[in-house]
């Protein structure tokens, strides 16, 4: 099929939804390329996660679509989430069982045979560093090594589309690096990564596409050079969402 006919990875249609009288997302609306590495990036409050649990299915919309390369999720949810590999901020995992479980499991819940699902989960703890903490339940694990597990639990099924909701909080700067070779190299094999971050200088050096979200809505898209600019990523982010005070620190911190 010529690019130009795909169906886009993620296409949000008018979402919204509020809880009780705070409007969370308001009428969003943002189109993700197949075969991009795509960032969402905004204030704490924005509406990222609630955007996000909309578009993989954790959260019902109050209007508004989401449409996963073609299936709309809330018309055929299993088809479109096994499209799908998440990684969703704040969800707990079934943290009791050993992280070689946990991943098993969730291969399992795909239908896969349990040989197919074994090697995959010995490939996964092995690129991701786990090897020696896969028979440690996951709730003795670090907030860092936890991360990586919920990441290995998204993978194992190979989806064509993976949503990360701040991957790399709590990951040390090697397993960081680590992480960000995996994705880009799954971009490369023709999949389509959407990451939310707080992180610019990470958005701006891994992402080709990004989007500021701010108050529920969609404040810039694009791809990252036409988004910032002749500014960095940062800069044009905080002209955007606006906030900044260029205030001095109060007297009793000044010390010369």
């Amino acid at each position: 099929m010529p690019v130009e006919s795909r169906p886009a990875a993620l296409e949000l249609r008018g979402l919204s939804r509020s809880f009780g009288d705070k409007l969370a997302v308001d009428n969003l609306s943002l189109t993700v390329p197949v075969g991009s590495f795509y960032g969402l990036v905004g204030p704490n409050g924005a509406g990222k996660t609630t955007s996000l649990s909309m578009a993989t299915g954790l959260l019902r919309p109050d209007a508004g679509k989401a449409i996963v390369l073609g299936v709309d999720m809330w018309q055929k949810p299993l088809e479109a989430k096994h499209l799908i590999g998440n990684l969703s901020d704040g969800v707990k995992l079934f943290d009791r069982l050993t992280g070689e479980q946990l991943v098993t499991y969730n291969g399992l819940l795909f239908g896969m045979t349990r040989e197919t699902v074994a090697e995959r989960v010995g490939d996964l703890l092995r690129i991701l560093d786990l090897e020696g903490a896969a028979g440690t339940p996951v709730v003795d694990y670090s907030a860092g090594m936890t991360k990586k597990i919920a990441l290995a639990c998204a993978l194992v099924h190979a989806p064509r589309l993976l949503v990360l909701d701040e991957p790399f909080e709590s990951v040390d700067p090697v397993s960081a690096a680590n992480i960000r070779d995996i994705l880009t190299d799954y971009v490369a094999g023709g999949g389509t990564v959407i990451v939310s971050s707080h992180v610019m200088d990470l958005v701006q050096r891994m992402c080709d596409h990004v989007a500021v979200i701010q108050a529920g809505r969609v404040l810039a898209s694009g791809t990252v050079d036409d988004v910032r600019g002749d500014s960095s990523l940062e800069d044009r982010f905080v002209e955007l969402v606006g906030g900044r005070n260029h205030t001095e620190g109060p007297e009793w911190l000044r010390h010369s």
